[in-house]
């Protein structure tokens, strides 16, 4: 099909990549997957889309990724921005190092991957890119200082880069996962979420799906939780 999207998804060997790769596969996307793992070409292989691995926290790696979508397809109409998770620890007993580890992974590869796809979709007239972040963006807890620091940032940077392109189509969203079973989530976390389960990365994938999709048309430079109604903020 010639006016097939095309979609970017990193860090899509497991978990909620995988599933967001998973649902664009099945709602009609050409798929170039990204990770670090050769994990990522089974799914590829299984999905029959393309596979690069790398870092996400490699601008050199992100550049190569961009530019081998785009002479294999032509076009880039989405992104979807996922990274692993930073160190945890005490508060002022995180290294330098740690946080600009975490400076990297959380929310500079979202900045180099926007300077590297933005004139792609400034050319094609539209484009649209999801950050999967955390709830921890919203409600920052002492268990993921450096992750709710960083992703609290790549929430204004949505909306400083959303101002900037969203007159010339290109949408920027952020969606907030709560407690996903990616990971094990004890009895205790469960039950402090109201819907009493942890979340799926279906679900995940889902919420992703319809902020790159032509129904969010007139979404940007938001943030939205994913999270059973864990984040008792306003």
């Amino acid at each position: 099909m010639v006016d097939q999207k095309v979609a970017i998804v990193t860090a899509a060997s497991r978990g909620m990549g995988a599933a967001c790769a998973r649902h664009l596969a099945a709602s009609g996307y050409s798929l170039m997957l990204f990770a670090r793992s050769e994990e990522v070409r089974v799914l590829a292989k299984e999905l029959g889309a393309d596979a690069m691995t790398g870092s996400v926290a490699s601008e050199a790696d992100l550049r190569k990724l961009v530019e081998q979508t785009h002479e294999r397809h032509g076009r880039i109409d989405a992104v979807v921005n996922n990274t692993g998770h930073a160190a945890k620890g005490e508060l002022l007993a995180l290294t330098d190092e740690e946080w600009h580890t975490g400076l990297d992974l959380l929310l500079l590869n979202v900045v180099r991957m926007a300077r590297l796809v933005t004139p792609i979709m400034v050319r094609q007239g539209s484009g649209a890119m999801v950050n999967i972040s955390s709830f921890v963006a919203a409600e920052p807890g002492l268990r993921f200082p450096i992750s709710a620091t960083l992703r609290a940032a790549l929430g204004n940077y949505a909306k400083l880069y959303s101002q900037t392109y969203a007159g010339q189509g290109i949408r920027m969203n952020n969606v907030l996962p709560g407690w996903i079973d990616t990971y094990r989530v004890d009895d205790a976390t469960r039950q402090t979420i109201p819907m009493g389960r942890a979340g799926r990365a279906e679900e995940v994938a889902k919420a992703v799906g319809f902020l790159l999709s032509a129904d969010a048309s007139y979404i940007t430079g938001e943030s939205l939780l994913v999270d059973g109604g864990f984040v008792r903020s306003a």
